[in-house]
């Protein structure tokens, strides 16, 4: 194996998704954000859709955002079931990371690719910014919960229907330098050879 698949095969292995407690919200330099994204764009996109669609908040727009966790909260919560205290923990949800992109996806109600291929297209190009963060040091995961693509979220980052809102990648500085441990069963356990 030469020295550059060992480098990209241990960064892959190496990756890790992180929870906001074990984040530190210290800033991200914009350069290295952009960075994440230029690696994004070059994820495969049958047809040449190149459906990803990102709208990055940090600093002060965060607490925007945090705004519209706090809506999609009260919006759906039952009013038997609300929290005023769960409301508040998803206004702050924002602060908890340096860096949110929102991860979607462009349809048009024209479109020549079907929506999986789209999805798995926009997949990949989150997996290319984690990795990118990951090789630059910094801890990140992928969200997805009904809070965060609520609609009120999608109008603000720009999203109409059909287009989606996938959720968001949060990412800053690992809290204890440690990565979460994982393991995965063989390989060999996933996979048949038909010779």
């Amino acid at each position: 194996m030469n020295i550059r698949t060992q480098v990209l095969l241990d960064l892959i292995r190496t990756r890790r998704s992180y929870g906001l407690p074990e984040i530190v919200p210290i800033a991200v330099p914009p350069e290295h954000v952009k960075l994440m994204l230029e690696a994004a764009n070059w994820a495969p996109s049958h047809g040449l859709t190149e459906p990803w669609r990102f709208a990055v908040f940090t600093g002060d727009a965060r607490a925007e955002l945090g705004e519209r966790f706090a809506e999609a909260y009260r919006l759906i919560t039952p009013p038997e079931k609300y929290d005023p205290k769960a409301e508040e923990a998803q206004r702050k949800r924002s602060l908890g990371a340096s860096v949110w992109i929102s991860v979607g996806m462009l349809r048009t109600g024209n479109d020549k690719m079907p929506e999986w291929e789209d999805l798995a297209s926009v997949a990949i190009a989150v997996q290319h910014i984690h990795l990118v963060a990951h090789s630059l040091g910094y801890a990140g995961k992928w969200v997805s919960g009904e809070i965060v693509r609520h609609d009120c979220v999608r109008d603000l980052v720009g999203l109409q229907p059909p287009s989606r809102l996938l959720g968001f990648f949060f990412l800053g500085w690992p809290a204890n330098g440690a990565a979460p441990q994982s393991q995965r069963s063989p390989i060999e356990d996933k996979v048949s050879w038909r010779r």
